[in-house]
């Protein structure tokens, strides 16, 4: 067998979204500052940079100005649609309510902010990097974290490439390449292949609450332009998700520029009845009046879906391991009654990549860089994400309504300068599904082909592609589990709570029931990695290029 090739630099990051990007861009800032040589090496799992990118999104400038004073000036896609109109309504069955602004805390307001393309945005940033120097290597995945004999992080490894699903080596097969690094950063995004691992190794979530999640499905449409307002942005809660028991979430419009929409679907993923799909309560959601007024006559163009860390502050682990560090979604700084992640990402990228320059200058390696946690600390980051902290265990706890209400109140109470005494805690999503014979069966209604679509359909949008012949990503600990266990306890949620329709449970008609992955399908959203109730699947990285290939999401 062929020996891995390796290449030494002072920083490897792994991903090419936000935080990942912004980190680059600083590092090579400072060198230029200083006058000092620094290697910076950036790999994304994507086909190209962006292409496993998806957001809603409304983004806070903040970090864009501290990063990059001149980005309105320049062609950042960013600058082209400030949000104009800030609109939140509450859906029931038929109808939807407007909650006046003056009644919402300012935090939620989205004054100065601006609706884009995360995907066009992180592209135009990879752009701004590799003018900096920063080597940036789209379609290879990071598969292996490499360890020094003293336990810390020497760098990363990225996967074989032409292995079979067999394991075999076909005729194209490649080694690996490894990458050395005097510091690794992981920015993988939300429940990071490697994270997992280096959380696990490190125990870096001992201190910190379990982290939580909920599933955004995204569409983009092309809509009448009479309809179409560039900056309009709505968000609802409520109706469909108010109807199950357990359940909570809610959908954004956003209007964005070209005369299209940004329209998705939060369902968070600590809701209880076994047989809910957040794609089919999606499509529900399109058709409200309010919702299917605004799409009538126009026509979707793309979609995905991505999980989405709604933990908060409380469950942002440990940020530093020996030789590295944990930023952006890898970490998690959503800051949710914002929707709002961007912006955190960027700035812990900025406050890591500041604390490993200043290391290297130093002539260190392999350490902790314990001046980016302390930098977080001190940051506005930090205090947002303190003032948002109960928001999440709050709804959970009371309900959609009066736990909104609760947290309003905490909210317009530190905005005030009461800091709230206490700290609420989660539990983990997968903790949470009821046995399938205590809860009602959901009616799904079937899709139009014209305002609702089905999985596999909406699936080909996203232009999602992995050669076939290659090892299965989506590991089971124990095959037995999903006959055994989750089809009589849970009627086997993993057919539902996958918006890609990756498993299915087929052969029930016959006595004979079998578990099948279609593996090529997987958009890489990770919700079966964090939903399946026994944490009996482990998501792995496939070949580097697959995945979907997201337009401008």
């Amino acid at each position: 067998m062929s020996q891995r090739e390796s290449m030494p630099y002072d920083v490897v990051i792994v991903g090419a979204g936000p935080a990942g990007l912004t980190a680059a861009v600083r590092l090579k800032q400072l060198a230029a500052e200083r006058g000092n040589e620094l290697s910076v090496c950036v790999l994304e799992k994507g086909s190209e940079v962006g292409a496993h990118i998806l957001s809603g999104a409304v983004i806070d400038p903040r970090s864009m100005d501290e990063l990059l004073p001149d980005w309105r000036d320049t062609d950042c896609p960013l600058a082209e649609t400030p949000v104009t109109q800030n609109l939140h309504w509450v859906l029931t069955r038929g109808r939807n309510y407007t909650v006046p602004e003056m009644l919402t805390p300012p935090f939620l307001h989205n004054e100065g902010a601006y609706t884009c393309s995360l995907a066009s945005l992180c592209r135009w940033l990879a752009g701004r990097a590799e003018e900096l120097g920063v080597e940036i290597f789209p379609g290879f995945a990071a598969a292996e974290v490499l360890f020094h004999d003293d336990g810390s992080v020497k760098g990363v490894a990225t996967g074989d490439m032409g292995v079979a699903r067999d394991g075999t080596h076909k005729p194209e097969w490649q080694p690996g390449l490894e990458l050395h690094a005097r510091y690794t950063f992981l920015a993988e995004g939300v429940r990071g292949h490697l994270t997992k691992e280096v959380i696990r190794t490190f125990d870096l979530a001992r201190d910190a609450q379990p982290q939580v999640y909920g599933l955004g499905v995204k569409e983009l449409w092309d809509i009448a332009p009479d309809k179409h307002v560039p900056g309009r942005v709505i968000h609802t809660q409520g109706w469909p998700l108010s109807e199950t028991d357990g359940s909570n979430g809610g959908g954004w419009i956003y209007h964005q520029a070209n005369g299209q929409v940004s329209i998705g679907f939060v369902t968070w993923l600590s809701y209880t009845n076994p047989h809910l799909s957040p794609f089919a309560e999606m499509q529900r959601w399109k058709t409200h009046p309010a919702v299917r007024a605004i799409l009538e006559g126009g026509k979707r163009v793309s979609y995905g879906a991505r999980a989405i860390n709604d933990g908060g502050l409380q469950a942002i682990p440990k940020l530093t391991f020996p030789g590295g560090v944990l930023i952006g979604c890898s970490a998690g700084f959503l800051n949710v009654p914002r929707l709002k992640g961007t912006h955190g990402a960027m700035k812990s990228g900025m406050m890591a990549a500041e604390a490993a320059f200043d290391a290297v200058e130093a002539g260190r390696s392999g350490d902790e860089l314990s001046a980016y946690p302390a930098a977080f600390e001190a940051s506005w980051l930090h205090r947002e994400l303190s003032v948002a902290r109960n928001v999440v265990p709050l709804n959970k706890k009371f309900g959609d309504y009066l736990g909104t209400m609760l947290s309003g109140a905490t909210l317009w109470a530190e905005h005030l300068g009461l800091k709230m005494p206490f700290t609420m805690k989660h539990r983990p999503d997968h903790e949470s599904l009821w046995r399938k014979d205590l809860v009602r069966p959901i009616d799904y209604p079937k899709p139009d082909g014209t305002l609702t679509f089905d999985r596999l359909s909406s699936v080909f949008m996203s232009n999602t592609n992995h050669e076939e012949d290659q090892p299965v990503h989506l590991t089971l600990r124990d095959r037995r589990i999903p006959i055994d266990h989750n089809l009589p306890m849970y009627d086997e949620p993993s057919q539902r709570y996958c918006p890609a329709g990756v498993y299915e449970v087929v052969g029930q008609d016959t006595g004979d029931p079998r578990f099948v992955i279609n593996a090529q399908n997987c958009i890489h959203c990770k919700t079966c990695d964090i939903k399946d109730p026994t944490q009996n699947i482990n998501w792995v990285v496939p070949e580097g290029g697959g995945g979907p290939n997201y337009p401008n999401m």
